[in-house]
């Protein structure tokens, strides 16, 4: 029995563990960088103060970087003033500490080593916090969370801590908000176009709108018959073709140019949208390709544009009535395996908001869907392309362009989006309206209609970052295409 209890004692977890750390890398990569700055350009991009497990290694790291950033030396004798001279490390002063660290660094050459050490070591404490609020929840979960909710909050951090490898949910200082912009202005100067967002292939709309930012939700909205959905599928497909992946540090990829697309429709089946775009690119009318009705000129031209489309990075998802939850789940794990720089929703109203939401009617299921989907923008760093429908209090009115008011349950979709673009058409509502043939009003209608014909205004409605306005497009209605007008100053000459 004596044995038994002995054997137990020595086998069982013991009941207080440590966090992972390791002292030794954080002080031999600290000596490194104190005997040689270039050490940290070998970890500067992945590493930050954060990650190290000791507090005064977190305080020597952020003194370093500053300093080697401002392109001065860090070395014992500059970084002494900077720390607290009143601090102890066992016997030794900070001073004496510094020296130490510096005296027994061997080389500079293992400092990347070291660094993605104390960075893995960082993540699995991290995960380590996440497991045991998991846990903890489901333990005493509040009344109002279902386990479902759990999960995404679970999922959600998790994603953030897979991404960045760190889970904070909290402040971050003014100078790394400040970093970020600039790199954001770099990758601006550096792009095509110099747009610093993403380029939706429409000269003018990108001029206006400077692309698609990151973490902006775009509503995109429209009548029937508009084109809204071809709109955002030639944005679609023209990010998808530019896309050129660049490697990064961690040997992650990111896009230069262009971005793979998450489609979300919920309207047409994934067969449907492809169709549409072999019909825009191949420029072969999407009833003939239905009915069959091909020459042997089109079914060429089929075969070539669908061995371009298939090594395009463009992801459809067409499950029906999809809620909100479901669809940041499954944005996220599009992220994680392939990339995702662009999400898009055909539309909004044909999503579902939570049970509880729904039967406090359909104005609070909207809020909670643009809620959500303006949060997940964020989260992901991605511009949200969302379809809305218009009401029909446009029909009533003489002049039918759309206005914000006109959005369906327009409150929250207008509060909570970036920016607000409206289709129209005036060449649609002009065709149900023709006189009878040879009178004056048939003689006015025809002017205005060859003036209607094969144009289109993109009207952006509401922008937070940049001016409102109208552009005009031209629109190919057999292929459902819109594509960009001729610069006046690009016409060719013109004699009267």
């Amino acid at each position: 029995m004596a044995e038994a209890v002995h054997r137990l004692a020595t086998t069982e977890t013991p009941l207080y563990r440590e966090a992972p750390n390791n002292i030794e890398a954080e002080q031999a990569l600290l000596g490194a960088l104190l005997v040689n700055n270039d050490a940290f350009y070998r970890v500067s991009d992945f590493l930050k103060a954060s990650h190290f497990y000791e507090p005064l290694h977190r305080k020597i790291f952020e003194v370093a970087s500053d300093l080697i950033r401002m392109g001065k030396m860090a070395n014992p004798v500059t970084m002494k003033t900077f720390l607290p001279a009143d601090a102890k490390v066992g016997d030794m002063t900070v001073g004496q500490y510094l020296a130490r660290l510096a005296a027994e660094a061997v080389t500079v050459i293992n400092a990347a080593d070291y660094g993605r050490a104390i960075y893995d070591l960082a993540t699995r404490r991290s995960l380590i916090t996440v497991g045991e609020d998991m846990v903890n929840v489901a333990y005493d979960a509040p009344v109002d969370m279902s386990p479902s909710a759990q999960i995404e909050e679970a999922e959600r951090r998790l994603f953030e801590l897979a991404e960045t490898g760190r889970y904070d949910g909290g402040f971050e200082d003014f100078s790394t908000a400040l970093k970020t912009a600039i790199d954001m202005a770099s990758a601006a100067y550096m792009r095509d176009g110099g747009l610093s967002g993403i380029a939706t292939g429409l000269r003018d709309l990108d001029k206006r709108m400077g692309g698609l930012q990151q973490s902006d939700l775009i509503v995109l909205a429209g009548r029937p018959g508009m084109g809204k959905t071809s709109l955002v599928t030639n944005i679609a497909f023209n990010i998808a073709h530019a896309y050129e992946p660049e490697q990064q540090a961690d040997d992650t990829f990111k896009a230069r140019n262009g971005g793979v697309i998450g489609f979300f429709s919920l309207e047409m089946s994934a067969e449907q949208l492809a169709t549409r775009i072999i019909s825009e690119q191949a420029e072969v009318p999407s009833s003939k390709i239905r009915r069959g009705d091909l020459t042997e000129a089109d079914f060429d031209k089929l075969v070539h544009c669908t061995q371009t489309l298939q090594r395009i990075p463009l992801f459809i998802d067409s499950t029906g009535g999809i809620s909100i939850a479901q669809l940041a789940a499954r944005a996220r794990r599009l992220k994680r395996q392939r990339g995702l720089d662009v999400i898009i929703i055909d539309y909004i109203q044909l999503m579902q908001g939570s049970s509880a939401k729904a039967s406090q009617g359909r104005v609070q299921e909207i809020t909670e869907i643009t809620t959500g989907l303006k949060a997940l923008a964020k989260e992901l760093n991605t511009p949200i392309i969302a379809l809305s429908q218009l009401s029909r209090q446009v029909e009533s009115r003489d002049d039918k362009r759309p206005q914000l008011s006109d959005l369906r349950e327009s409150g929250s979709i207008e509060q909570d989006a970036d920016v607000v673009i409206f289709v129209y058409r005036e060449e649609y509502y002009l065709k149900n309206q023709e006189p009878k043939p040879g009178t004056d009003d048939y003689i006015k209608w025809e002017g205005m209609m060859n003036d209607a014909r094969g144009k289109a205004e993109v009207i952006i409605a509401k922008q937070r970052h940049g001016p409102t306005g109208t552009v005009q497009l031209g629109f190919e209605g057999q292929f459902t295409r819109f594509y960009d007008l001729a610069e006046e100053g690009h016409l060719p000459e013109r004699f009267e």
